[in-house]
């Protein structure tokens, strides 16, 4: 208790300019996450594009977000962490109005990749510019800010996206993420000082970004693709081939760069390889879900709910992951890591099991128990995984255990939508040439696609072995964060050191 009086005694506050700036980015950048597969629909009709082409404005933003979220960090801490800061800023302004001025599907899908490089950009430097700024108890409260201003964008995506869609059109999200993005600049700029690491080296992975790519988009493609061109087709297996290939120059790749992306070294961490695991799946499972909700709750066979509607029916699964959230670091605290991973994908299984039993006959009430089950229990896995994947390496080794953590968050949800929307597209399209009615045929849809998301999930317990006897340690600042803001998919999980 006296060490916790000399913390709060020594403490530095984060200035308001730099609160301001990396607190109002994060929760426009998460709102925005959150909100684009509640006007897939919207979009689809006033561009004439098909759902399936326009999933990839979705997982191409994640790929993006996979690739640039380590190497962002790292740029800003050799070129200054303001200066990058600024240019995601400024990125994010620009994709906005690339895709509220797009006229086609190719516009928006480009300018959501621009997205995933500035939302990955400003949420990594960002949290960096608030530890920098701040120490000890101030630390805490700013790290703190953050992450709830994380949570409450990615809760309040939905509902403002389907807000918008009828009030001013689905490109009125974007407008209005550019203007709150194009506000952060000046006050960034004249506001939040600039830091750098001296002590890093100045070489950056470029290498290691690319072959993630080139690992991730011919994978994602073959998953998106591969039920119309059929799973032994040339075009999957070349695709699955140039993934084992990238995935090989990769590693070769990181054995020998200066700075790695991946720190290979780290793998041999069996409780962090099986957090990042379990976050990866977290991740992967709950965007995989709002994407296949959104479409099943608006389609006029099903519910043909609003996009208003549609996102104020995912409030129950937003509310879970909130309010559990003050109960997940004491029981990880009691049961150990591995137990409340464990506990919490054995919760979420349960969930997605339930609505793999979704007929056209149900209605909107019995799909808010299996949600608010499922959202919790997602929650009290990622809380305990993501404390476990910075407190089971050395200090020194935080940062890039925190890197790991991160690009899983991004390449999970990646792959778990391009698989769920395979799956409930090709079910639809079967059940229909079957004879099945639109209705049978969506929920047969919904259906295959929660037990692919309850088989991720059972998976997750057995990954939860992977943790071994590792015990949550009473949690820090960051590790608070990242609890609170789990329903934002893609937060960091420890402070950047400071300079």
């Amino acid at each position: 208790m006296a060490e916790l009086d000399s913390t709060k005694a020594s403490g530095r506050y984060a200035g308001r300019g730099v609160l301001v700036a990396a607190c109002v980015s994060a929760l426009v950048v998460n709102a925005n996450t959150s909100a684009v597969t509640i006007l897939l629909p919207a979009i689809s009709d006033d561009l004439g594009a098909p759902l399936s082409q326009l999933q990839w404005a979705v997982t191409g933003y994640m790929l993006v977000g996979a690739a640039t979220i380590v190497t962002s960090g790292a740029l800003g801490d050799i070129f200054g962490r303001r200066r990058v800061f600024l240019g995601g800023l400024a990125l994010f302004v620009v994709s906005s109005a690339l895709i509220a001025l797009s006229t086609g599907s190719a516009g928006v899908i480009a300018g959501r990749m621009l997205q995933g490089a500035a939302g990955s950009t400003i949420l990594a430097c960002g949290m960096s510019l608030l530890s920098v700024d701040s120490a000890g108890a101030g630390q805490m409260r700013a790290i703190t800010l953050w992450g709830a201003a994380s949570a409450a964008g990615g809760a309040a995506g939905p509902l403002v996206g389907g807000l918008l869609v009828g009030a001013t059109g689905w490109q009125g999200l974007f407008w209005i993420d550019a203007a709150i993005a194009a506000a952060c600049i000046p006050v960034a700029a004249l506001t939040v000082r600039e830091s750098r690491d001296p002590n890093r080296p100045h070489s950056i992975d470029l290498a290691g970004t690319v072959l993630i790519a080139v690992v991730l988009v011919p994978l994602v493609l073959a998953l998106s693709e591969g039920g119309g061109w059929g799973w032994t087709s040339p075009a999957t297996l070349t695709c699955f081939a140039v993934a084992v290939l990238g995935a090989a120059g990769f590693v070769a790749t990181e054995r020998r760069v200066a700075a790695p992306l991946v720190d290979l070294a780290l793998l041999h961490n069996r409780i962090l390889v099986g957090a990042t695991l379990a976050i990866l799946i977290v991740a992967g499972t709950i965007n995989a879900l709002m994407y296949v909700l959104s479409l099943y709750f608006q389609d006029p066979a099903a519910f043909g709910m609003s996009p208003l509607e549609a996102g104020l029916a995912t409030l129950p699964a937003a509310a879970a992951m909130i309010l559990i959230t003050p109960l997940i670091t004491p029981l990880a605290q009691k049961l150990g890591s591995r137990v409340a991973v464990g506990l919490g994908f054995t919760v979420a299984t349960v969930g997605f099991a339930a609505l793999a039993f979704a007929q056209s006959a149900w209605s909107y009430a019995l799909f808010v128990v299996p949600l608010i089950v499922i959202a919790a229990g997602l929650g009290l896995a990622n809380g305990p995984a993501s404390s476990a994947s910075t407190s089971a390496v050395a200090p020194a080794e935080v940062g890039q255990a925190s890197g790991i953590s991160n690009m899983a968050r991004y390449i999970g949800g990646s792959l778990a939508v391009a698989a769920a929307a395979t799956v409930y597209s090709a079910t639809i399209d079967t059940q229909q040439k079957a004879g099945a009615d639109a209705a049978d045929a969506l929920a047969a849809g919904l259906s295959r696609s929660m037990i692919v998301m309850a088989v991720l999930a059972a998976a997750g317990v057995a990954l939860a072995l992977l943790m071994a006897h590792h015990r949550t340690h009473r949690s820090a600042a960051a590790e608070r964060a990242t609890a609170s803001a789990a329903f934002a998919h893609t937060i960091p999980s420890a402070a950047a050191d400071a300079d």
